[in-house]
């Protein structure tokens, strides 16, 4: 090889290496080993970026199975670093939910933080299966949103000294829902109050999630529970 050559093969050379690695020096870019399906459609495989991440992610062995079953599922969402926050309180195999698989079209979800990815699947699969065909066949209209006052948070389970499901991010607190034609339903005033097809609508809704979810407390549990539906957990236990 000529002088020239040599030349030209080294600069090449650096030019490739420095190609391969623009994607970690790229806000946003892509992180060999994440988790994340925000930039696609909902019936899309998790894709390979982690956007609300600082660093790359790689999720555990154990969770994988999950994440890969809830991409195919049509939610969205982007999979979550591991953290300990507190005694008893963790999110580990988390995911951050962009949006929800619907019959026709995704649903939108508000308010929601961190979420143990077995949760996260079953209130997927509630949204579509319960929610939304429910929705269309009683109210005649589907659902664009669910509306929810948060999922993981560091505390106790009220009046005891026990951690609740929800510090380790494995509940969920629905308290309402905006239907396709503008229609707002809310539990606290709903339950009871609303018009003969709202409240078997919400019942209907309450019965299914008592099919997916571990624990399910609505507002005839007690009145801390008036002005929504906890989710927790999968594999039925506890219905009211």
């Amino acid at each position: 090889m000529t002088g020239t050559g040599k030349i030209r093969g080294t600069t090449l050379l650096a030019a490739t290496l420095a190609l391969a690695g623009c994607g970690s020096l790229i806000p946003g870019g892509a992180a060999p080993g994440s988790v994340s399906t925000s930039d696609r459609t909902p019936a899309a495989r998790p894709a390979t970026r982690v956007s609300s991440a600082p660093q790359s992610y790689a999720p555990r062995p154990e969770d994988a199975s999950c994440l890969a079953d809830l991409g195919a599922s049509g939610a969205r969402f982007d999979a979550l670093p591991d953290a300990y926050a507190a005694p008893g309180c963790n999110k580990l195999g988390t995911v951050q939910l962009m949006a929800l698989a619907g019959d026709r079209a995704p649903l939108s979800v508000s308010n929601i933080g961190a979420v143990r990815c077995g949760t996260a699947k079953a209130f997927n699969d509630w949204a579509r299966f319960g929610v939304d065909r429910a929705a269309r066949q009683i109210l005649g209209s589907p659902v664009a949103r669910i509306e929810t006052m948060g999922s993981y948070s560091c505390r106790n389970v009220a009046g005891t000294e026990r951690r609740s499901a929800h510090a380790r991010a494995e509940a969920i607190d629905v308290s309402g829902f905006v239907l396709a034609d503008g229609r707002r339903i809310v539990l606290q005033r709903d339950w009871d109050g609303g018009d003969a097809a709202t409240r078997e609508f919400l019942r209907v809704v309450h019965k299914s999630a008592c099919k997916r979810f571990g624990t399910v407390l609505g507002p005839e549990y007690n009145a801390a529970h008036k002005d929504h539906f906890h989710l927790e957990g999968t594999g039925a236990t506890f219905c009211r």
